[in-house]
């Protein structure tokens, strides 16, 4: 059974309890057995994304785990309110033999006039649904008239009360004061985001908010305040609505409107009076025509580690920062710089600095490490291994000879059903014999069309597997020459390029790289290396940041790499474990992130630096190199298993602490 409502009122209510009681009965009186019960709550009808229950009412009818033959409904409008989506997921159903019966309305799929009702009841459900929404908007923009709040969070500013907008003490004049610096004192947005910062004004965090632990003042925000014509208080409503995106079936976006529905009349108390709000547009107007002028360069230029480079401070994306002049020769010039993205929209703050670092020097330090590894010989090696490697596809073309076997059983099955009705008995039971035997021949006729669809399946699986192959081989090909290719790339096509091939790169803070005399600290590259290319580049020029912590040395070298290794992300491989255990004496020097690591590795596994501490006090080892391990010890925490006591006892002797 699958049971939607639409609304907190209707969860709270009759719909939700009604429904269900209604199917029980109706099943019960089918001498149905109800095998599962999906509930929505609150959820709209108007598409399946966001469904998480329908979605894994038809992934569990998909994988087999749900094994029915009904899927009740109270109404159809429950089902999906979208012609495509009640077309589309009854398809679906219907290829795993499963049918839709919606009981208020009396429709059952497994006839052919009710498949055909459902069609045509699905489109007028879309049409009901688009009604609803027409004749919502059109009630809400009434409210907005006459000066009602339609719902939402209340804007900075301002405070809810019994469904009115009240002045928030404290933060009302800081929207005074916002306004104030932007009509009188000439600041610009992040110049008054700056200010705020610099004077101790923070904001609490909206509830809806992406990032929760900031709460400086951002450009954008103070944008924001100064285009809500809320503050003048009056009620807008309309400022943005959606609308179809072209070319897709149900995405949405919000659209900006020029015009838009105000109040009659004042509703709160305003903040800034209307004539100073106007003032305030005019200036953004002409500010938004000044910002179109010529200088489009920076424009044209693809900046390649945008998002990928992270602020070495507070982890957030580094973005570029581009600085224009004119010379007095009248030659205009620019530098790219790249800098945190929290710092950049939120000048001032506290939380993090600019960090800034130029585009320049970045990207030449990125691209000539990833150039010195792609040149190593082992990792050529392994490259041209790759290539024209045959996908195997044995596995698959298994389950297909499999499925043809199923296929042929199914035949022969739908064959002697078929000769039963035609040598069925013409007595009073024949009705009935012959409507059971009909049911059990629209099941084969499914589990045919099922196992069609799925030797159908395998054998597209085979036609992408070469096609990846494909792929991959032609990717493999462009790293074995990177040199050449990439020169000859204009600037965005190096940017989707470099996009492909770095997940990250994480940076030392400014006063760092003078110490270290470079700016990359790691690099995570987004294909395999294998264990062997990379120790020959440490030897050579580079120390794993790991290694520099357990060595306590300055390293000659620069750059700190992580790898994805082909195993599993952030798997060590024990052959690399090994050897760093090897390179460092006395035995006491394996630190703990080594045992869990091997651990982890060996049997899949994580365990906790205080069961270590705890297996080690055990066997009588010393404890002094792992004071935090120590500390944990005296607090209550639970006992390791047996199983994971005899890992950190495997793991001790590896490292040779123990016999």
């Amino acid at each position: 059974m699958y049971i939607l409502v639409s609304s907190e009122r209707q969860v709270k209510g009759y719909s939700l309890d009604g429904q269900k009681r209604y199917l029980t009965e109706c099943a019960e009186r089918q001498g149905m057995k109800v095998l599962a019960v999906y509930v929505e709550e609150g959820k709209s009808g108007k598409s399946i994304e966001g469904r998480t229950a329908f979605q894994t009412m038809l992934d569990e009818i998909k994988r087999g785990t749900l094994q029915t033959d009904y899927v009740l409904v109270y109404k159809l409008s429950r089902f999906g309110r979208n012609a495509r989506d009640v077309l589309n997921s009854l398809e679906f159903i219907m290829q795993y033999g499963v049918h839709l019966m919606c009981v208020d309305d009396g429709l059952e799929s497994s006839t052919s006039m009710g498949k055909m009702m459902i069609n045509i009841l699905g489109a007028v459900a879309e049409l009901g649904r688009e009604n609803i929404i027409a004749q919502s908007l059109l009630g809400r923009e009434e409210k907005a008239k006459s000066g009602g709040w339609n719902g939402g969070f209340a804007p900075y500013g301002y405070d809810l009360k019994e469904g009115k907008l009240v002045s928030e003490e404290g933060e009302e004049e800081v929207v005074k004061m916002i306004f104030d610096l932007f009509l009188n004192k000439g600041m610009g947005y992040s110049t008054i985001a700056r200010f705020l910062n610099q004077n101790g004004y923070t904001r609490e965090p909206a509830p809806n908010a992406v990032n929760p632990k900031f709460n400086d003042w951002k450009a954008d925000q103070i944008k924001r305040i100064l285009d809500n014509p809320l503050y003048t208080s009056r009620i807008a409503w309309g400022r943005r609505r959606t609308e179809k995106v072209q070319g897709s079936n149900n995405e949405q976006r919000l659209v900006k409107q020029e015009e838009f529905v105000m109040s009659e009349k004042k509703s709160h108390e305003a903040l800034v009076s209307e004539e100073d709000f106007q003032k305030v547009q005019e200036i953004r107007k002409v500010m938004k025509e000044k910002s179109w002028g010529n200088h489009n360069i920076s424009q044209s230029r693809a900046h390649l580690l945008s998002g990928i480079a992270r602020c070495p401070q507070c982890g957030s994306a580094m973005n570029v920062d581009c600085n224009q002049w004119t010379n007095k020769d009248g030659t205009f010039r620019e530098t790219f710089t790249y800098v945190c993205s929290h710092y950049k929209r939120a000048l001032g703050t506290k939380q993090c600095r600019r960090n800034g670092i130029s585009a320049e020097r970045l990207e030449r330090e990125v691209l000539e490490y990833t150039k010195k590894l792609l040149r190593n010989p082992k990792f050529a090696c392994d490259i041209k291994a790759k290539i024209g490697v045959a996908v195997d596809v044995t596995k698959i073309q298994e389950e297909i000879k499999n499925y043809e076997k199923e296929l042929k059983r199914l035949a022969r099955s739908r064959m002697n059903l078929e000769q039963d009705i035609d040598n069925l008995p013409d007595d009073k039971y024949a009705e009935r014999k012959r409507n059971e035997f009909n049911r059990r021949l629209d099941k084969i006729y499914n589990q045919i069309y099922e196992t069609e669809d799925r030797i159908e399946g395998c054998r597209r699986r085979i036609v992408i597997a070469g096609q990846e192959s494909l792929n991959v081989e032609m990717i493999y090909k462009i790293l074995l020459s990177f040199d050449e290719i990439y020169d000859k790339m204009d600037d965005r096509e190096k940017r989707e390029l470099i996009k492909c091939m770095i997940k990250e790169i994480k940076l030392y803070l400014p006063e760092e790289q003078k110490e270290q005399g470079h700016a990359v600290k790691s690099i995570v590259y987004s294909f395999p290396i294998e264990e062997d290319v990379i120790q020959s580049l440490r030897v050579k020029e580079i120390h794993v940041e790991t290694v520099v912590l357990l060595s306590h040395k300055k390293p000659d070298s620069h750059i700190n790499v992580k790898v994805e290794f082909g195993e599993g992300e952030g798997k060590v491989p024990l052959k690399a474990i090994s050897e760093r255990a090897e390179a460092y004496k006395p035995k006491e020097r394996v630190t703990y992130k080594m045992i869990k690591e091997y651990i982890e590795a060996k049997y899949g596994f994580k365990v906790h630096t205080a069961y270590i501490a705890e297996v080690k006090r055990d066997l009588g080892l010393p404890m002094y190199d792992a004071p935090n391990a120590v500390e944990e010890l005296k607090n209550p925490r639970k006992h390791p298993t047996a199983e994971k006591v005899e890992a950190i006892k495997d793991a001790l002797k590896y490292f040779r602490i123990c016999n």
